[in-house]
């Protein structure tokens, strides 16, 4: 399965490419002449995934956001209020809502409505990007060809909680994040890639 088309830009932040069309994921601390966006996803109002500023390097006119309702509020424009376990029409994409949550730590209440996302391209690939999360029973019934999910810990899953969260699903493909900044190194990406028992792909940073 080839995945050059989805660029990760450090932390949980992803650029990928549907033929013509731009989607972004959470962009924080990208380059101000990355590609214009057609479509964000946000996930949750952590500054490092809900960054207006970074937003603005990308937004035109005619951008679509996708945002949690609980952060809706925050930005105007041709957005998209968002809750978790429902199916929307994206622009192009069919795009399904999965809970995000912790489940043994207070970061992201599950009462707080925040998401990860699955999103099929135009080829009918499926992407799933988890969000800031643990692994919670949501993630067994999942079915996607490739899978973004956070292994740095303290926030979010460990490296084992993220290879275990992922055997359960199997996913074609397994791309860890939420490492190299704030939290997590790139150990806890390898240590993925030795318990998780598909292929798992650590993307390089793009600046």
């Amino acid at each position: 399965m080839n995945i050059d088309n989805i660029h990760w830009l450090g932390h949980a932040s992803f650029r990928i490419e549907d033929g013509k069309t731009e989607i972004y994921i959470d962009p924080w601390k990208i380059s101000e002449k990355s590609p214009m966006a057609d479509i964000i996803f946000i996930t949750h109002g952590h500054y490092d995934h809900f960054s207006p500023v970074d937003i603005a390097k990308i937004r035109t006119g005619k951008t679509i956001l996708a945002v949690p309702i609980n952060i809706a509020a925050q930005i105007q424009g041709n957005v998209i209020a968002v809750e978790p376990g429902k199916t929307y029409k994206i622009g192009s994409l069919k795009v399904t809502t999965v809970p995000a949550y912790n489940i043994n730590k207070k970061f992201h209440p599950k009462e707080n409505g925040w998401v990860g996302y699955i999103i099929t391209l135009s080829n009918g690939e499926k992407i799933y990007h988890s969000g800031d999360t643990d692994f919670i029973p949501e993630m067994k019934t999942i079915v996607t060809d490739i899978a973004m999910m956070p292994c740095g810990g303290t926030y979010t899953m460990t490296a084992k909680e993220m290879a275990e969260a992922a055997n359960s699903f199997m996913p074609k493909i397994l791309i860890p994040m939420h490492w190299g900044d704030i939290v997590g190194a790139r150990a806890d990406a390898e240590t993925v890639k030795k318990l998780y028992k598909g292929e798992t792909v650590i993307k390089e940073k793009e600046k």
